[in-house]
């Protein structure tokens, strides 16, 4: 088995060494071990449970996470993973239809069609699927490397992407790579970035809308993934508007071009982005009081 040291698991969960030395001396991390006085922690050990008193989940989070687990059709766990899937790919050259994605989401087929359809975008629509579940699932926890690179691993598993040398999936890019022109940070100072843009986030235990926006477009800036950036952006954004009771949103084809105007101007004319995504968020509001999912607890900006 491959172990690691305290500060390698503090640093992996953004936890302080002494607390990860506590978690060990209080026998919280299953196989941990002294070696004189060095603590050795399995690899694979995950951070024990805090017994703190979280905030309540947001009534739409709840619905979220019951119609998840009973599968059911027709409600607004149906609709966001539709919805949110086709137009996140759109965006990024899928060439399926709505009905497509939702054919596949509801049957776990293709369906007839008489037009050739790229693979990979089969692919990462069931790919893209496994990532809302698990933002669903792990909405309230704050955001680490490791949690974002599981997304992007999720979203890119079995893709033609995957069998190529050079493309790191789960990893940091290893090649430099731009984002509409604009050069983005160079592979051997992701890390570095990343864990900063975390740390400045990650400081404040609540985040209002602007905070969230921010981070994303800080987060695409530093395009830390060889390919699937935008999608894992916007995945953090929901799971992160559902952490802290926003109301989500999703970005559609009509906003698309409003919502990458708005990631150019950011720092300078930050009403762009804001009303591209509040437009957004009035949309799914519509979805929110057809299903009859109450938001007055959620913080709609």
């Amino acid at each position: 088995m491959e172990y690691i040291s305290v500060s390698q698991f503090a640093e992996k969960y953004g936890i302080s060494e002494r607390t990860a030395r506590n978690y060990c001396a209080n026998g919280k991390i299953e196989g941990a071990f002294l070696t004189g006085k060095t603590w050795n922690i399995p690899a694979d050990a995950t951070l024990p449970e805090r017994k703190t008193t979280k905030s309540k989940a947001s009534p739409l989070l709840d619905a979220l996470r019951e119609q998840k687990a009973s599968r059911m059709k027709g409600g607004i766990y149906h609709r966001t993973q539709i919805d949110l899937t086709y137009n996140s790919n759109h965006i990024e050259g899928s060439r399926l239809t709505h009905d497509q994605t939702r054919y596949i989401f509801e049957t776990n087929t293709i369906g007839i069609t008489d037009k050739a359809i790229n693979v990979d975008d089969v692919v990462e629509t069931v790919n893209h699927f496994r990532c809302i579940d698990y933002i669903i699932d792990h909405a309230e926890e704050r955001l680490t490397e490791d949690l974002i690179k599981k997304l992007h691993q999720l979203l890119k598993a079995g893709t033609s992407d995957s069998r190529k040398d050079w493309f790191a999936v789960g990893e940091y890019k290893r090649l430099p790579n731009e984002v509409g022109g604009i050069e983005t940070i160079q592979p051997k100072d992701v890390h570095r970035e990343m864990k900063a843009l975390l740390k400045s986030y990650n400081a404040n235990k609540s985040h209002c809308f602007e905070d969230i926006l921010d981070f994303h477009v800080r987060f695409e800036a530093i395009h830390p993934f060889q390919d699937g950036n935008g999608r894992v952006g916007r995945l953090l954004m929901f799971k992160e508007c559902l952490a802290n009771h926003h109301v989500p949103f999703i970005i559609t084809e009509e906003l698309k071009m409003f919502y990458y105007r708005g990631l150019r101007e950011w720092g300078h004319v930050n009403g762009y982005l804001t009303d591209t995504c509040l437009t957004a968020q009035d949309n799914y509001k519509d979805l929110l009081d057809y299903f009859k999912i109450k938001y007055g607890t959620i913080r709609s900006s």
